[in-house]
């Protein structure tokens, strides 16, 4: 599926972030800690006894959060990463996209040389082995569904080299959208003002009981940070454990949300649902589903207007893309063949579409 929005980096950009773009990816410097130092200085890793809430969550996770290093062609970067099991470390696609060889570390360890198995750029996700785990470390657990809007979290990796970091804050939003390659989404992320910066990415976001709501993949200013859902992670990294790849669904169309200006347009009432700008030719939407045969200028700007509106997807509620995005991320693989609900030319009708898998990017 593709979207008008714009890239990740404007997006981030358009929200005032000083540090706009990817949590990660920041090139080593003089804040790397000492491999001979083990978790490095002085930092949370070194927390006494007491504390708070945050304390406790940060040492029931804080052991199973690894620090990242990538190097390729003479240069290196660095995120983080965290243990889903006592084999694979979990972290973002863009961390270790161009490496040629990648490290971690632990609180407790040096660092050990891990192998990349598997990366997905369409969810931001990668999977790393490790052949040598600390012993005696728990791997994290993901939480069931998504967590209320309010709930506590913490941040914990390893912004501009300093291991082990905790920040805190609440879940801000679900369902939230972010862009990755050939304007398609990364769909089903959850928002915090948890703060976030480059070399966060990869890390975990938990609640106060240390169970993983996401993986961090992208943040900035004005306390608006995104992880990949738990939801979305485990659907996607089985798939890299296994084969090293993760096969999209996709319905070959250009997609725009109702807005008022659109329904105003194009006669849409409701004003709401998900409207098909364009259908891309060839795909599994051609000659299924209906894109805008005609363009006309609106309150000064340019609409497309004719082009189906969907309103259900297997007969659930889709008013927004994100909604339809998440629909389509969690509950459909390629393959599938759903009932799309939607309106044309003012009638209500269900129709039957055969989903394909996204190209490669």
């Amino acid at each position: 599926m593709e979207f008008d929005s714009p890239s990740r980096r404007k997006f981030l950009g358009a929200l005032g972030a000083v540090a706009a773009g990817v949590a990660g990816c920041q090139s080593p410097g003089s804040t790397d800690p000492d491999p001979e130092l083990g978790s490095g200085g002085t930092n949370a890793q070194s927390t006494p006894a007491g504390g708070n809430a945050v304390t406790e969550a940060y040492r029931a996770a804080a052991d199973a959060v690894a620090s990242i290093r990538v190097s390729a062609d003479g240069r290196g970067s660095q995120g983080s990463g965290f243990l889903i099991d006592d084999r694979h470390l979990v972290t973002n696609e863009h961390v270790v996209a161009g490496g040629t060889a990648y490290h971690a570390r632990f609180q407790d360890t040096g660092w050990r040389e891990v192998s990349l198995i598997g990366a997905d750029v369409y969810s931001d996700l990668a999977v790393l082995r490790i052949d040598e785990p600390p012993a005696g470390t728990a791997p994290l657990s993901f939480v069931d569904g998504d967590p209320p809007v309010g709930t506590q979290v913490v941040a914990i990796g390893n912004p501009f080299g300093l291991a082990g970091s905790v920040s805190a804050g609440i879940v801000s939003g679900v369902d939230r959208t972010l862009e990755s390659a050939n304007n398609f989404s990364i769909a089903d992320t959850v928002q915090t003002d948890a703060a976030v910066n480059p070399g966060n990415s990869g890390g975990p976001l938990v609640t106060l009981d240390g169970d993983v709501v996401g993986v961090i993949s992208a943040g900035g200013g004005d306390n608006v940070a995104f992880a990949v859902s738990a939801a979305l992670t485990q659907r996607v990294v089985p798939a890299l454990v296994d084969g090293g790849e993760y096969d999209h669904s996709y319905m070959g169309v250009v997609l725009q949300d109702v807005t008022p200006r659109l329904a105003a347009a194009g006669s849409i009432d409701p004003a709401a649902g998900v409207y098909i700008d364009r259908v891309v030719q060839g795909g599994p939407s051609d000659g299924v589903l209906q894109g805008s045969d005609r363009r006309v200028v609106e309150s000064g700007v340019e609409v497309g207007v004719g082009g189906d509106v969907i309103r259900r997807l297997n007969g659930t509620r889709t008013p927004t893309r994100q909604a339809l995005s998440t629909f389509l991320a969690l509950e459909t693989s390629p393959g599938d063949t759903i009932d799309v609900t939607l309106d044309r030319d003012g009638q209500r009708r269900t129709v039957q579409l055969p989903l394909g898998t996204r190209p490669d990017p």
